[in-house]
């Protein structure tokens, strides 16, 4: 019991903390965005680990940090190659065919009224079919490897990107085309001296967006058939094994691994649109 309340007065303290820091006169300094977030995280995870042990919680509901850490540390060989099987074979490889076959679909959109009213809607329809009946369809087409995982994750990025994609070429007002069009500019002049640029925001929106469903896709198709090796295969066999801090180990690797995607992105997004109001100091 002493554990428990130890957990909420840390958890108070911490909220003081952060709250003083957020509010102070250095809250918009870079230290102090950094620090406010680790903070809060070390506190959920102190936290985690008194409650759990103070309530003597059994492995199999909630294990704490301490042993997810162990586990993670005396795994990673196989946190490795599931990494390499599941993140970079199959949603990194399908993000990419996903996001280009989206963009170049885009532009045939933009150059064709009749795509745009008519392949638009059967994208809705697409995007929310639930991946648990489009993963085994597609397993069975392309095999047990990290070939079909990588379709599942084209399925899942293809309309978030091209939606947005077509909505930011879209975006430049009726003016600025016909002072192109004035300046005898061609199609492609004015798409990549105005256009792209403006869809830029846009196109960096759908990508963050595809950032997570790539990897929720890729390892929820392992779920439906998969070599022995890979995140979403090492989770089911674990969970059936009553192995939850090998469960935990895997979604410690996925959400790195997202965060990690994400953060690439960001930046990328911020290097290319830095004129952006949105990136404004």
């Amino acid at each position: 019991m002493v554990m428990v309340v130890f957990a909420f007065v840390l958890w108070a303290f911490g909220w003081f903390v952060n709250v003083r820091l957020a509010e102070g006169p250095a809250a918009r300094t870079a230290g102090v965005k950094l620090l406010v977030p680790v903070i809060f995280g070390v506190t959920v995870l102190a936290m985690w680990e008194l409650l759990v042990r103070g309530l003597n919680v059994p492995l199999v509901i909630l294990p704490a940090p301490s042993l997810i850490a162990v586990r993670f540390s005396e795994s990673t060989s196989i946190l490795w190659v599931d990494f390499v099987q599941t993140i970079v074979k199959g949603a990194l490889s399908g993000y990419v065919m996903g996001a280009l076959a989206a963009f170049g679909t885009a532009i045939l959109v933009d150059r064709s009224d009749f795509l745009r009213r008519g392949l638009l809607p059967v994208g809705n329809f697409m995007a929310a079919l639930p991946i648990v009946g489009t993963a085994p369809i597609l397993v069975m087409w392309f095999g047990f490897d990290w070939h079909s995982k990588a379709a599942v994750v084209v399925v899942m990025v293809f309309f978030p990107i091209l939606v947005n994609t077509v909505a930011g070429l879209r975006q430049t007002s009726l003016m600025q085309r016909d002072l192109m069009q004035t300046y005898a500019a061609s199609y492609w002049q004015g798409f990549f001296k105005l256009r792209l640029p403006a869809a830029m925001p846009f196109v960096f929106n759908g990508l963050k967006i595809a950032t997570t469903l790539s990897l929720v896709g890729a390892i929820v198709a392992e779920f439906f058939g998969s070599p022995t090796v890979g995140m979403g295969f090492r989770i089911s066999t674990s969970v059936g094994k009553l192995a939850l801090d090998m469960v935990w180990a895997e979604i410690v690797v996925a959400a790195l691994a997202g965060s990690a995607f994400y953060g690439l992105v960001a930046i990328s997004e911020k290097i290319v649109t830095f004129w952006h109001p949105s990136q404004r100091g």
